[in-house]
């Protein structure tokens, strides 16, 4: 029997809460890049998926990136069917906070973006991210195809042998073909541009990754205040 103080262990499909068959209402636009949240999108573009802890923070390390074309926050990996943010929160929807990057791959490199998702978090905590703890908060990587799931794993490697020479961990991140990615509630969609000194503990964790040396040397992150 699930219950509550299993927040760190993984929910089955038959413990999951039920969920509903409405999605979740989202803007029709993207506040920062003004390009839309929902698909279809233009032919050429491609779709990755990563949880990396809160998602606020994490959606702007990539609509920052010079050549993603649209960015959504929304929940992944799990069980339950549209479910809202206070479903997440209790650990019995299975979903781990995930972005949703659309990007264009002659500008910008799956690499690049897998450069920027190993550097910004901490990949080796497991069911948490620094003090936010819980299933949602796991990292992941979902991939959309066959090519992307050989790189994401092979970045894993490369990755985890950095974090070996820095004296770091074990890399925990969930590594899979993408599932079904759940639109979050309209308030979270580019939080931190609606909200510039809202919560977020993202950051380089003082490691580099060995791949996707074309990723830009510095970011503009605002910190908040």
């Amino acid at each position: 029997m699930w219950s509550i103080g299993k927040k760190t262990e993984l929910v089955t499909a038959d413990e999951a809460l039920r969920g509903r068959t409405d999605e979740l209402q989202v803007p029709d636009r993207h506040t920062v890049l003004g390009t839309p949240l929902k698909g279809p999108f233009p032919e050429g573009l491609q779709t990755a998926y990563f949880g990396m802890g809160c998602f606020w923070g994490a959606e702007r390390f990539f609509w920052q990136l010079d050549g993603v074309y649209s960015t959504a926050v929304g929940y992944q990996g799990g069980h339950t069917p549209n479910p809202t943010y206070e479903e997440t929160c209790t650990g019995r929807t299975g979903h781990t906070e995930a972005v949703q990057v659309v990007y264009d791959p002659v500008k910008v490199s799956y690499e690049t973006l897998l450069k920027t998702f190993w550097e910004n978090h901490d990949s080796t905590q497991g069911m948490r991210q620094g003090n936010d703890i819980g299933t949602q908060y796991r990292s992941a990587v979902y991939a959309t195809s066959d090519a992307q799931l050989l790189t994401a794993k092979a970045s894993r490697e490369a990755y985890q042998q950095a974090l070996t020479k820095a004296g770091r961990g074990t890399i925990s991140t969930e590594i899979l073909p993408a599932g079904p990615f759940y639109y979050a509630e309209a308030y979270h969609q580019q939080y931190l541009d609606k909200n510039p000194n809202g919560y977020c503990n993202h950051g380089f964790n003082g490691v580099s990754c060995p791949i996707g040396l074309n990723v830009p040397a510095q970011i503009d992150i605002v910190k908040p205040g």
